[in-house]
């Protein structure tokens, strides 16, 4: 734990599959419960110090259908040492909401988040960290494997039947979710991570999963037909292959059912939420902002400093964009993180310290942002000194180009790092570039900052984008 935010230290995992273990009489096998036994023995030696009010074990759909579910947890209790909770599919579901939540950009828009797990799915309706309507239906991908894909073998008859069988468990939601409604979607789970990852290694999506994306992942592994075939698919992981199909059919259910137009992966599910429920501290703002405080603590920022040039570069880019005066404004928001962050690279040296700024953004662990988001904020770092030329994948008129020049025009105004006044220049677009308005006696009032502006000139016109400056009285600055 690290303020508000929950990292990693040490992770083990064991697959079990005790949904595979489930016979049709609701019996668990004793090879399923031995292979769960030997898991919790693991688990006991590496949580062997731990006081009982820093863990929490939870079990889910098996052992809340299993008939011998008492006998499994009463051994299995005695061999990790600690009790095991027996949790609702509700109870589950709020549980997977709350990691998810803690895991996203912007969790304050109403959410639909989906869970697909090995014996149910969970599907939740919530704003910010408040779930609002829960289910949880009988439907995972290791029972849905045994019941339809028993053999490894998959066939359109067989992928039918599967999708079928999801779309009749999600008849009981589907009107009453889809009225409420939803501004996005994420799915969490092993299987929505390997669906995403095939789906871009196969280059179908950047990140974004579609109904189209599913439909031909479903072309591809009917062409595969077997587990082995499947597991050679572009982006597979091994250990996924034979589960793969049927988390297809259902998350292909779900889009249907539903009329999901698209769904992103979180990364965060039960585990995290169980940390934050344990934890008692979820913090009801957007997590990204946890994640740049912390990264300003460790790599100690000079704050005064950032927050000077994070408002004067609003005050300027919000001339040029409007809009982005809302303060939630994805493109002010990200403004204003890479504001605060953009000396972050001072922590690694001086030299080239918009460099180090990027590369510690491009790939540091920041909770709720993704790669995309990470590459964005690594940009405009990058860019807020030097070459300009280095951003040659923009398009020309690409709003980037605003919050750039308000984030060099505002490193260069808060230069002098003291807490004098700024001069307060104007901005506007002009053309391909940008017209800058001066103050009276701009130049002989401030040297160097206008030095500095002349410099900047030329790295503009580098990328065919001029700057005009013109001072008050509406004649071009010298």
């Amino acid at each position: 734990m690290d303020g508000e935010l929950v990292f990693p230290r040490d992770e083990y995992k064991v697959p079990v599959r005790l949904a595979a273990g489930l016979t049709a009489e609701k019996w668990l096998t004793p090879e399923a419960m031995s292979r769960g036994w030997q898991a919790l023995a693991q688990f006991s030696e590496r949580l062997a110090d731990f006081p009982p009010d820093a863990l929490r074990a939870v079990a889910t759909n098996t052992l809340r259908v299993a008939k011998n579910a008492a006998h499994f947890i009463a051994e299995g209790q005695e061999l990790l040492g600690f009790p095991i909770e027996v949790i609702s599919g509700r109870e589950e579901a709020r549980l997977i909401y709350l990691g998810v939540a803690h895991s996203i950009a912007n969790p304050h828009r109403q959410n639909l988040i989906f869970d697909i797990g090995g014996g149910s799915t969970e599907f939740i309706i919530g704003r910010g960290f408040a779930p609002e309507w829960l289910e949880s239906l009988y439907m995972g991908c290791v029972s849905f494997t045994t019941r339809f894909f028993p053999d490894g073998e998959v066939t359109p008859r067989r992928f039918a039947q599967a999708t079928t069988a999801a779309r009749m468990e999600l008849e009981a939601i589907a009107q009453t979710y889809r009225t409420i409604g939803w501004e996005q979607v994420f799915v969490s789970s092993g299987s929505a991570r390997a669906i995403r990852d095939v789906a871009v290694a196969m280059e179908l999506t950047d990140e974004a999963i579609t109904l189209p994306v599913l439909q031909e992942i479903e072309r591809v592994i009917l062409d595969a037909k077997a587990v082995e075939r499947i597991a050679r698919l572009p982006g597979m992981r091994s250990e996924r292959a034979d589960l793969f199909a049927a988390g297809l059919a259902i998350m292909k259910a779900a889009f249907e059912a539903l009329a999901i137009a698209e769904a992103r992966y979180a990364n965060g599910a039960m585990r995290l939420g169980v940390l934050y429920d344990l934890l008692g501290r979820t913090h009801h703002h957007d997590i990204r902002e946890a994640s740049v405080e912390r990264l300003m603590e460790r790599c100690q920022v000079d704050r005064p400093h950032a927050l000077r040039v994070e408002a004067e570069a609003l005050r300027l880019a919000g001339q040029l964009q409007p809009a982005w005066q809302d303060p939630y404004h994805p493109m002010r928001q990200f403004l204003s993180w890479a504001a605060r962050l953009h000396e972050v690279g001072l922590f690694v040296a001086h030299s080239g310290y918009h460099k180090h700024g990027a590369y510690l953004l491009a790939n540091a662990d920041l909770p709720g942002f993704s790669q995309s988001d990470q590459a964005r904020l690594a940009r405009w770092v990058l860019a807020h000194r030097g070459e300009l030329a280095r951003l040659k994948e923009l398009a020309e008129y690409d709003p980037e180009w605003d919050a750039i020049l308000a984030l060099r025009l505002a490193v260069i105004l808060a230069r002098a790092r003291n807490q004098k006044p700024l001069p307060q220049l104007e901005v506007a677009r002009a053309g391909k570039g940008y017209r800058i308005g001066l103050p009276v006696d701009f130049a002989r009032n401030h040297p160097l900052t206008h030095a500095l502006l002349l410099a900047e000139r030329e790295q503009w016109e580098k990328v065919n984008k001029p700057l005009t400056f013109v001072g008050q009285e509406n004649e071009e600055a010298p």
